[in-house]
Order: C-alpha cells, then sequence, then structure tokens
C-alpha cells in the first residue's frame, strides 16, 4: 500500500494536547499543509476549530453536546492524540501516578472508544507513547521489535498503548509514537535544562553513561506528519535520531552550544534524594532506542547528530 497524501488539506485532523510544545509545532506543521485541524480542549471550547471534552467523564462531551460533538467527529482524516502530564521535574506520589496514568491511558481509552463508535471513523490514530517502555536496558540496542522493560513508566507506557485497542479493532490504523526526549526551544525538557548552563552550573546526571534517545523537535514534526501519510507504518514506531548519545554526551554538547562549561554533575542519591523514583526511571535510566521503522520507510532526519539539533534549539547565545 503506498502513502496517502493529506497535503492538500481535504480531510480534518484531530489533534488533542496541542497546546504543548509539540502539539503547537504540529499544528504549524499541519497548517503550512493546509490541513484543517479540530483541536480537542479541556477548557471551553473559544473559537472554531475547537471542542471541549473531559476524558476522565463517563460521557467525555457531556450528556448535552454529545450528538453535536460526535457530528464533528465524523468523517476526519485522522487523530494525533499528544495528551499526557509530564514524567518529569517531579516526584511521583501516588496521586501523581494516578494523574499519568488518566492522563494517558484514560484518555486514550477514552478517544479510542469514541472513534471506535463513529459511522465514518478516521483512517489513522497516532497516540504518543515514549521509549520509557523499553525500561532500564544498560547498552542493549533497542528497536520496535523489543520487548518492554519493567518498572512503573515501563508499565505505564504498555498500558497507555494498550488503551488504542478498540479503534484498532475497529478497523483504525493505530501508531504509537514512541518519543524520545524532544529537543527543542520552548517549555520542554530541554527548557528545564537552559537556565542552569546557560550560568555555566549545568552537567551529567548520575555517571551519565545512561544512554538517551532524543529526537529534534523539527524531527519530531516531520517524522509525525510522515507517519500520518504512510498507511505502511503501524504500531509501534521509535520517535528518535537515528544516533542515540550518552547523557555525558548530552550534557557536553549542551554546554558548547551555550559556550559554558558543563562540569556541575548532578549525583545519582542527591536525584534520589530529591525525585524518588522519578530519578531512577525517568533521569538515570538507560534507552538506546533507534527508529528502525521510521528510516525503513524511508524517512530521512534533518538532525541526525546531536550537537547541531541543540545549536538550532538554542539559537543565538
Amino acid at each position: 500500500m503506498g502513502p496517502v497524501n493529506m497535503a492538500n488539506g481535504s480531510e480534518k485532523v484531530l489533534v488533542s494536547g496541542a497546546s504543548g510544545m509539540l502539539g503547537s509545532a504540529l499544528r504549524g506543521g499541519l497548517a503550512a499543509r493546509k490541513t484543517p485541524v479540530l483541536q480537542l480542549v479541556r477548557r471551553t471550547a473559544r473559537v472554531a476549530g475547537e471542542l471541549q471534552w473531559d476524558p476522565g467523564a463517563a460521557e467525555p462531551f457531556g450528556q448535552a453536546g454529545r450528538l453535536e460533538a460526535l457530528e464533528a467527529l465524523e468523517g476526519l482524516g485522522a487523530a494525533i492524540h499528544l495528551s499526557g502530564a509530564s514524567v518529569a521535574g517531579r516526584r511521583w506520589t501516588a496521586a501523581y501516578k494516578r494523574e499519568m496514568a488518566a492522563s494517558r491511558v484514560g484518555s486514550t481509552g477514552a478517544l479510542a472508544r469514541t472513534l471506535a463508535g463513529l459511522r465514518k471513523p478516521p483512517k489513522a490514530l497516532l497516540v504518543a507513547s515514549a521509549t520509557g517502555i523499553y525500561g532500564d536496558r544498560g547498552d542493549e540496542l533497542l528497536d520496535e521489535s523489543s520487548a518492554p522493560g519493567r518498572g512503573f513508566l515501563a508499565e505505564l507506557c504498555e498500558a497507555w498503548e494498550a488503551a488504542a485497542r478498540p479503534a484498532a479493532e475497529a478497523g483504525i490504523r493505530v501508531v504509537h509514537l514512541r518519543f524520545g526526549v524532544v529537543v527543542g526551544p520552548g517549555e520542554g525538557a530541554l527548557g528545564k535544562m537552559l537556565p542552569l548552563f546557560r550560568l555555566g552550573l549545568g552537567g551529567r546526571l548520575g555517571s551519565g553513561r545512561q544512554w538517551m534517545s532524543w529526537i529534534s523537535l523539527t524531527d519530531a514534526v516531520r517524522a509525525v506528519l510522515f507517519a500520518l501519510e504512510n498507511r505502511e507504518l503501524a504500531g509501534a514506531v521509535n520517535l528518535t535520531a537515528p544516533n542515540p548519545v550518552t547523557n555525558a554526551e548530552f550534557t557536553r554538547a549542551l554546554g558548547r552550544a551555550v559556550h559554558r562549561p558543563a562540569v556541575m554533575p548532578a549525583p545519582a542519591l542527591a536525584l534520589r534524594l530529591a525525585l524518588g523514583q522519578m530519578a531512577d526511571e525517568a533521569l538515570l535510566a538507560s534507552a538506546k532506542a533507534v527508529p528502525a521503522r521510521l528510516t525503513g520507510a524511508g524517512f530521512r532526519f534533518e538532525h541526525p547528530e546531536i550537537a547541531p539539533a541543540l545549536e538550532a534549539a538554542v539559537g543565538p547565545s
């Protein structure tokens, strides 16, 4: 089967989680292709092209507006679901673990069931996932055929992907976008690191030997659009650059990009004391994931190496 051309903008695409760094950039990419977007929002819809929902409710679109909402979803070309509470930057309390699960597993299940029940369901559902599904795997080279790992984050990602099953069972092509660390300007992971690095206070996390799977924001958007258009892609797809780096290599490259030394390491013990389980599974875990399915389908990266990707993201110092 060949590619589906959506560049003419004739088919509307549903996007959730569109207000974040990745979602905003993706909306820009769709707009450049003149593809109309219907944006799912949790707040009150304010403008045309927005549809309010509450994925945690028994009726996500409310009883009063349910029929109108379902009518708006009929005949979509595709849906892209990017919602999810951040896994990094705060301690994983029991309450926050529930929030992470609800924002990923619960919302994906609600959307998948809704789309599966439409008279004219979309051709494709692309759902965010993460390389965290592989767990802490040391130096093992990981691709989409690799088994899931162990731990809360790996199990969360497994449940997240499983939640889209109703859509797949309804004949919708489901793609699990296993994102690595997205490197780009804005409020993502890099935005949290930059203030310290610009002060010369950045450095490796723990030993720095753990592998980081990463992708530039530019390539992340391009890869999502590539997966959107290629009917041959279904199931797990790693959205990572072809050249993963260790945390030490990443921090050195970031220091060079901002013209500051990166010699202030954060000891593993201090990270564990401050952040608990999150430190071990999100900051110190090693995942050397490569994009076998993307490259096999013919995708070409604009930023295959970390140094140019960081320089482009950081901009002039």
